[in-house]
């Protein structure tokens, strides 16, 4: 159990959490949602003791150990991935390491011995003699597999560097577990086994996260951060939506109904009044106006963007033609002798676990990369935007948003612009801010009033909802879905996803093609999924022999 007392937290003058008295009990998985800026990281770090409050305390149930999933990726890059994983249970490794050098000790004493049989003792206790393997099984559960389990941290890629650090969190069965995005650069099939790993995780959870498929899989409650208070709900995300919603509307509709009647008992004091035969009645409907109050119902934090897509020119028949694709990246053939054809009503989904296929297949069709074998071909009536990966060299300039988004607007007209900027929440003085000191969400925000701002009818974007919040992901979800162009892309928000493609691809890590028209869910459920699936993974153990 872990629970905030009385917690006030102050910057400067202003007050970020106000009197938060709130309790996490054993066996729950707690969603901790809010908009951008309301607290919800820095909520984590008062609770794991990385903040201190200015008021309250944290009281954690005695000798229960916290785990929490760290954010710097570059810290652990001298160590080995396995003892990287093993640190997620700080004293086993502090015993491991003290055994180690007693153990390598020449002039091993009597003492040495003692110490030496005191710490197996307390290491059987703690399960080490199975530490590697339960560490192995989180890392290949996650889509790190053996061949990196010995390696070090800094031989690997940004997004496995994450699933090493969320191995570490969930090591050795902490009492709580406080998760800040774990979901973030993980692939879809990372993120369902971590889905299944929380629903059966015996132990208290606290999560941060952007993706609503996840929070309405593993949450038990929800704990809304808003106005520096915090709301606790029984219940996912879904349910915490339609009960706050239900709540909003039932106190709307009973201030109208208090409203008419104070409308209803106004005008009868002023009728009567002065009436000597009614001075009674008018008094004690004085008494009863005084008696009514309206409930105060303060307007959500939540900001939602306006997202809508407009295309230019009605897409033709005849959208993209791609026939036998193959690049090779850095000696490793990422994609290998791709075939498709895009029709015009297709919304398709790049998802799987290939990363760089996925980039580099976007970037040939964008035109900033060139094959190795094959060719391509967009239609005439289609015109294309694009939203990249990494965004850094778009926003490497000196130019203010303002004249930023000028130099993609086919009007050049600052008050024509201002208004995709303001659909985006750039509203007044934030238009003459410079485009290289944004947020990471801020730059997502630009690079989609540029597309809107494009009226292509082609949309291609690359992972679209990282860095954005909940409000805006949703926004970016309907504005998809409404879209009446071509949309080709990868996201690893299952929910968006789902309600947005009707065609999902594939691209398997020998990079080769899945090709479905159907929704996700159906895909993830194919019989021919499976197949293929399996057929790979036996052709890869062939060649492994």
């Amino acid at each position: 159990m872990i629970q905030a007392s009385n917690v006030t937290l102050r910057i400067g003058k202003k007050a970020l959490f106000e009197d938060v008295n709130i309790k996490f009990t054993e066996g729950n998985c707690y969603g901790l949602i809010g908009a951008n800026g309301a607290g919800k990281s820095t909520f984590l770090k008062i609770l794991s003791g990385q903040l201190e409050t200015t008021n309250g305390e944290i009281i954690m149930t005695p000798g229960q150990r916290l785990s929490v999933l760290e954010q710097d990726h570059f810290k652990y890059d001298a160590y080995p991935v396995m003892d990287v994983v093993i640190m997620g249970n700080e004293r086993l490794y502090e015993i491991m390491k003290e055994k180690d050098a007693i153990y390598a000790k020449e002039d091993f004493t009597d003492e040495d011995g003692i110490r030496a049989s005191e710490l197996e003792a307390e290491f059987a206790e703690m399960d080490g003699w199975d530490a590697d393997t339960n560490a192995a099984m989180l890392l290949n559960g996650l889509g790190i597999g053996p061949d990196f389990h010995y390696s070090l941290m800094s031989d690997l890629d940004g997004s496995q560097k994450v699933k090493v650090l969320l191995a570490k969190a969930l090591f050795g069965n902490p009492d709580i577990l406080l998760l800040d995005e774990p979901t973030n650069h993980l692939d879809l099939d990372a993120i369902a086994w971590l889905e299944e790993f929380l629903i059966n995780f015996e132990n208290t959870v606290i999560v941060v996260s952007h993706d609503r498929y996840f929070l309405n899989k593993v949450c038990t409650h929800t704990a809304d951060i808003d106005y520096g208070k915090i709301q606790l709900y029984a219940g996912n995300y879904d349910f915490w939506y339609e009960s706050s919603q239900l709540l909003i509307k039932q106190m709307k509709e009973a201030n109208k109904k208090k409203e008419e009647k104070i409308k209803e008992l106004q005008e009868f004091i002023s009728r009567f009044s002065a009436n000597a035969s009614k001075s009674k009645q008018a008094t004690s409907r004085k008494r009863a106006l005084e008696k009514i109050e309206l409930d105060d119902i303060k307007p959500s934090s939540r900001k939602y963007p306006y997202i809508d897509f407009r295309p230019d020119r009605e897409i033709g028949n005849e959208v993209l033609y791609v026939e036998n694709l193959s690049k090779t990246i850095n000696g490793e053939k990422v994609l290998n002798n791709i075939s498709f054809i895009v029709g015009h009503g297709d919304k398709i989904a790049f998802v799987g676990s290939n990363e760089l296929a996925k980039t580099t297949l976007f970037k040939i069709l964008v035109g900033e990369l060139e094959p190795d074998e094959g060719t391509f071909k967009w239609g005439v009536t289609t015109s294309q935007a694009y939203f990249p990966k990494d965004n850094t060299a778009e926003f490497d300039n000196d130019l203010t948003i303002v004249d930023w988004l000028m130099g993609y607007s086919p009007v050049k007209d600052v008050t024509y612009v201002r208004g995709f900027l303001g659909r985006m929440l750039f509203a007044g003085e934030d238009g003459v801010k410079k485009v290289k000191v944004l947020s990471g969400g801020e730059k997502v925000r630009c690079l989609l009033s540029k597309m809107m701002i494009s009226g292509a009818n082609c949309l291609i974007l690359d992972e679209p909802t990282n860095h954005l919040d909940m409000e805006s992901i949703t926004a970016l979800n309907n504005g998809l879905i409404k879209f009446g162009g071509v949309e080709i892309f990868s996201c690893h928000d299952h929910q968006f996803v789902q309600t947005t493609a009707n065609r999902i691809m594939e691209i398997l890590p020998d990079g080769t093609l899945i090709d479905k028209i159907t929704t996700y869910d159906e895909y993830l459920a194919s019989d021919e999924m499976a197949r293929k699936r399996t057929v790979y993974n036996a052709n890869k153990e062939d060649d492994e022999n």
